[in-house]
């Protein structure tokens, strides 16, 4: 299986999909077309998405294939050379998966070979479930059931701070308050900037900033690009 699980499209200060474009080129680089899947869009159309994405995927020569154009959206996967999810919001993105019947056959050719590119609400579908995304729940899906083609859970976005004034929950706590709830289950912080790369057995993690995991009954502890994280897998 072959994954790329970003945690942010765009770091601060620069331009949209700035950031992880030369590791997508390199990820995908044995592909002419990607299928994209725009439905965390919420706020804007879906041809406004998949618009967006291709003017940056023009950089490195790779043409989008929008799916909710797609007359057989599952006829769509079954041909995909590579599938890419992006980000907004995780609730209406796994609502319209769910509803397309979309999981399966994604699954299906994710275990084929088929790479896979998703950031923010695109890297929460990767989970097993999406109870780890800080979106709202704007619509009610059937069930908080995501692909699971990784077994543990991806806070993207991931913050430390404590803003001055703010006296809700940190990240941190709303974890902890999820590990306590799902004692046998892995949870990565994962910071802007950053993304985890899936090669067969082989999990890794790029970026300047360290990952934090979570985990009930253990202290919450840091990784860093280059440690060994098979204990996740």
């Amino acid at each position: 299986m072959r994954l790329l699980l970003i945690s942010n499209s765009t770091n601060a200060g620069e331009e949209y999909l700035k950031y992880p474009i030369g590791d997508i080129a390199e990820f995908l680089s044995c592909a002419n077309e990607v299928l994209f899947i725009p439905y965390a869009a919420v706020t804007f159309s879906y041809d406004e998405y998949a618009a967006k994405v291709q003017r940056r995927l023009d950089e490195i020569d790779l043409k989008v294939r929008p799916i909710h154009r797609e007359a057989d959206p599952v006829a769509a996967i079954r041909e995909a050379e590579a599938i890419m999810v992006g980000g907004g919001n995780t609730f209406a993105l796994i609502k319209a998966m769910q509803e397309g019947g979309l999981l399966g056959p994604i699954r299906e050719r994710l275990a084929e070979g088929v790479p896979y590119v998703g950031w923010s609400a695109g890297s929460n579908v990767a989970c097993p479930t999406i109870r780890t995304t800080n979106d709202m729940p704007i619509v009610e899906p059937s069930s908080f059931e995501a692909l699971g083609v990784v077994g543990f859970q991806i806070n993207p976005h991931y913050l430390d701070a404590n803003p001055e004034g703010h006296a809700g929950e940190t990240r941190e706590q709303r974890i902890e308050e999820f590990i306590a709830a799902n004692r046998d289950v892995y949870v990565a912080g994962l910071r802007e900037g950053c993304m985890l790369r899936l090669e067969g057995d082989r999990l890794s993690l790029k970026g300047a900033r360290p990952m934090r995991i979570f985990r009930y009954g253990e202290k919450p502890r840091e990784v860093s690009a280059g440690d060994d994280l098979s204990f996740l897998m």
